[in-house]
């Protein structure tokens, strides 16, 4: 029997507004997200990722906004929660941000503040969702950073983060993502700019925390390696939209979007010939203002129908447990 579902999005649309036009930065996303699962989101850089993961918890910058969709919290509940509807500075969306969904930012450095220790951070985090003393919210930091694998935690509370390596940040924001006690944990990139040593160390904490207190994990990267490491669903997105989704296993067996593939010929193998050159996807993700017609990926495909592809947009990723494509050719191999 599947997981229920703890967060559903369907439909979301955000949308950039300046003087030169407006940006759909995301088109369309739909997605689900099950208690004890981990959800892996992978594409190149440019396609929505992270403004996917900030309006979940209504963090998109001005001039962007919500233009369509919902953002559903708890959706098999008689009354789901709507978080499009709140205020991004509302009571219950502060209470949902950091309490019920964590985020762990891409960069630790940028995401802490270098004015403060990390123990006044991961304090004030505590205190805004718990109902402790300062004393006891203090001891509840230094237990936060002691199960995240920082040695001497008592110690390194009063540290700031300029006096921590990238891995000891990282670990930091793990534990501010989880002063809360949250059931949802969104991971942008959680191992960016981190040796390959320290990046297995963090995905293997994930890991690690995700089993023992059955939190659903959104995993954010562009490395298809974590994903086949960590993930038990993919969503494969390109240019603001979803354009694949399958569990971890097809999608690496049978991939059915030009793209997954086109993704996945670019991973590195140690069964290649030596010297060979790595296979690349041609061109580049286009400006979201700049969208062609059509399939938005036909410009870059090699497997593209000619003009169909440049003039119809494939019909929206089914969501079911074997998922499916956004793509012409696997609606005709289907």
């Amino acid at each position: 029997m599947a997981e229920r579902s703890v967060l559903s999005i369907r439909d979301l649309a955000v949308q950039f507004r300046s003087e030169q036009g407006t940006v759909r930065a995301l088109d369309g996303v739909s997605f689900d997200l099950r208690a004890g699962r981990t959800l892996g989101i992978v594409g190149e850089s440019g396609c929505g990722k992270s403004v996917t993961a900030r309006s979940i918890l209504r963090l998109i910058d001005w001039p962007g906004r919500i233009t369509g969709g919902q953002i559903l919290l708890d959706p098999e509940e008689p009354q789901p929660t709507d978080l499009t509807a709140l205020g991004p500075e509302s009571r219950r969306m502060r209470e949902v941000r950091g309490g019920r969904v964590g985020l762990i930012f891409q960069e630790p450095m940028t995401a802490l503040s270098a004015h403060y220790t990390v123990g006044n951070q991961i304090i004030e985090a505590v205190l805004q969702h718990r109902d402790l003393s300062k004393a006891d919210a203090k001891a509840q930091a230094i237990a936060l950073l002691g199960e995240v694998g920082i040695p001497h935690p008592q110690r390194r509370i009063d540290a700031y983060p300029f006096e921590l390596s990238g891995g000891l940040r990282q670990r930091v924001g793990i534990a501010m993502a989880l002063a809360g006690d949250p059931d949802i944990l969104i991971a942008d990139e959680p191992t960016t700019a981190l040796d390959v040593t320290t990046q297995a160390q963090i995905l293997g904490l994930l890991q690690r925390l995700q089993r023992e207190k059955g939190i659903a994990l959104m995993l954010i990267t562009h490395d298809m390696g974590v994903i086949a490491e960590m993930a038990d669903e993919v969503a494969v997105m390109y240019l603001g939209r979803i354009v694949e989704t399958a569990p971890v296993a097809r999608l690496f067996a049978a991939p059915r979007h030009p793209y997954t593939r086109a993704l996945l010929r670019a991973v590195p193998s140690i069964l290649a010939t030596p010297r060979q050159r790595l296979s690349t996807i041609g061109g580049a993700v286009p400006h979201p203002g700049l969208r062609p017609g059509g399939c938005s990926f036909h410009p870059r495909c090699a497997e593209n129908l000619g003009e169909r592809c440049r003039r119809e947009v494939p019909a929206p990723v089914p969501l079911n447990e074997d998922g499916g494509a956004s793509c012409f050719l696997a609606e005709d191999a289907a």
